[in-house]
């Protein structure tokens, strides 16, 4: 009888805090919310997969490109002024 074991991962979650001020399409390092702590937004090949949320609402890769200490909106609507921007950043070991 085979016997298998299956050792957990180590995952790490980054996040990354902005409020839209309703004129931006671009978010850098600079814009994070300091009640948070330091945040930093890292580079796509550090982490295993991102999500950005905006205003709550899980946003699809194809409108937005994450560059270290970058988030770039691709769309031609702007978030609404004080709408939430978070980019979780996900790392498993």
């Amino acid at each position: 009888q085979e016997v298998r074991y299956v050792f957990p991962r180590k995952v790490t979650v980054y996040e990354y805090y902005a409020i839209s001020d309703g004129r931006k399409q671009v978010f850098t390092d600079k814009d994070a919310l300091q009640e948070y702590g330091q945040q930093r937004i890292l580079a796509p090949d550090k982490v295993s997969y991102m999500n950005l949320f905006i205003n709550g609402v899980l946003q699809p890769t194809s409108n937005y490109i994450v560059e270290e200490g970058k988030i770039i909106l691709k769309t031609e609507d702007i978030p609404l002024y004080k709408s939430p921007i978070i980019l979780q950043m996900v790392k498993i070991e």
